[in-house]
């Protein structure tokens, strides 16, 4: 994994905007309407192209496939294990504790939105990684669109176990530990194909913040840390075989617009969340909830050789960050950090689910101009 020895690198979360007709395509996939399967590759494989090249264009060093062909970053791997079958079942709760407290914004907050066709069937067999066909593409898809193109590294993501639990149910494990530790056999697979094929992995786990206030809302604090406790210790025997300096990890409390202020302090997890094998550890430094936090690596010394990706541009505002404010939030990380451990980084994905975004599209790539052109400035400023 690079670092920033010589200038602030640049990279972001994953999930990117999928173009209008591809996004039809894999809405129709979802509803199991999909007429011609290889057109549907094939988009998916030139917008892999073009959203690679579109990173490099935009200053990003450390790119990814954008998430073209998955319809959202937990869901997607209903098509790849086995197991997942239940769709009478009662869905896993996703009910905010923040929102949940002010109903007028939440009924706001969705007044006519598309919400997209997405299935979350609960588990209700054993689980097991049947499906590697669409691994093999991504994997594939996102080599070749790296030939030719100016890019640091390349890295895709994959789900944690704790992420799959939260969005989709479980009716056939007797409990929730049986249930994550299955998760975590089954996903070893998509890590170390991952790894094996040359890539830097990233797994998402918001499960250690954001489920906090959603899957454990009820819980204190010293309960969640237990359950957060699990979840790394589970991620940790998936990620035996794939050296920490290969792996990120990617930590959320959740990426939405809202009031947010039941979301769990870093202070309060960040201890469990060093815990990971991976390296570096991507999380939300730029939204008025979490922008402070930079202070508590200040009072908690940073492991040797760990890298920070402060997200230092916000996923759900379309307010276009100036680069000398990405450049403050940068600096004011690397000043506690070292610089050569910060890597700049978006706080989430711009499309966490396809077609379900607040973000303009051409937005989405002024924001990452505006990182770039940050991350130059803190770098003058880091090494003069």
């Amino acid at each position: 994994m690079k670092r920033s020895s010589e200038r602030i690198l640049t990279t972001h979360t994953g999930s990117l905007p999928r173009p209008d007709d591809l996004a039809d395509m894999l809405f129709a996939k979802e509803s199991g309407e999909l007429g011609d399967r290889a057109a549907f590759d094939a988009r998916v494989r030139s917008a892999v192209a073009e959203v690679v090249r579109k990173q490099a264009e935009l200053g990003v060093d450390i790119v990814n496939d954008g998430e073209m062909g998955k319809i959202g970053y937990s869901t997607y791997v209903k098509d790849r294990l086995s197991g997942f079958g239940d769709e009478a079942a009662k869905r896993a709760s996703l009910s905010a504790a923040d929102m949940a407290e002010f109903p007028e914004f939440t009924q706001r907050a969705f007044l006519g939105r598309k919400v997209p066709p997405m299935k979350r069937p609960s588990c209700n067999a054993p689980i097991a990684y049947r499906n590697r066909d669409e691994l093999a593409r991504d994997l594939d898809n996102f080599k070749a669109a790296l030939a030719g193109v100016n890019a640091s590294e390349g890295f895709l993501s994959a789900a944690s176990p704790g992420v799959i639990a939260q969005f989709l149910g479980n009716t056939y494990y007797p409990t929730h530990e049986a249930y994550i530790a299955a998760l975590a056999d089954a996903m070893k697979v998509e890590y170390d194909a991952i790894h094996h094929a040359g890539f830097l992995l990233q797994v998402d786990c918001p499960d250690l913040a954001m489920s906090r206030h959603i899957q454990f809302a009820r819980s204190s604090t010293a309960e969640f840390r237990k359950v957060a406790e699990l979840h790394v210790e589970a991620l940790n025997h998936a990620l035996r075989d794939v050296p920490p300096d290969r792996a990120r990890l990617h930590l959320c409390w959740g990426n939405y617009e809202g009031p947010h202020h039941h979301d769990i302090a870093l202070a309060d997890i960040i201890d469990i969340v060093f815990k990971a094998r991976p390296m570096a550890i991507s999380y939300e430094a730029s939204n008025p909830r979490h922008e402070h936090e930079f202070k508590v690596f200040k009072d908690l010394k940073l492991p040797a050789g760990r890298i920070l990706i402060p997200g230092v541009i916000d996923s759900t505002t379309n307010f276009i960050e100036h680069p000398e404010v990405v450049a403050m939030r940068i600096c004011n990380l690397a000043g506690v950090v070292g610089r050569e451990n910060v890597i700049a980084g978006t706080d989430c994905g711009f499309a966490t689910f396809a077609g379900f975004s607040r973000v303009v599209t051409s937005i989405t790539w002024a924001k990452f101009r505006a990182m770039a052109d940050g991350a130059q400035i803190a770098s003058r400023e880091l090494w003069s």
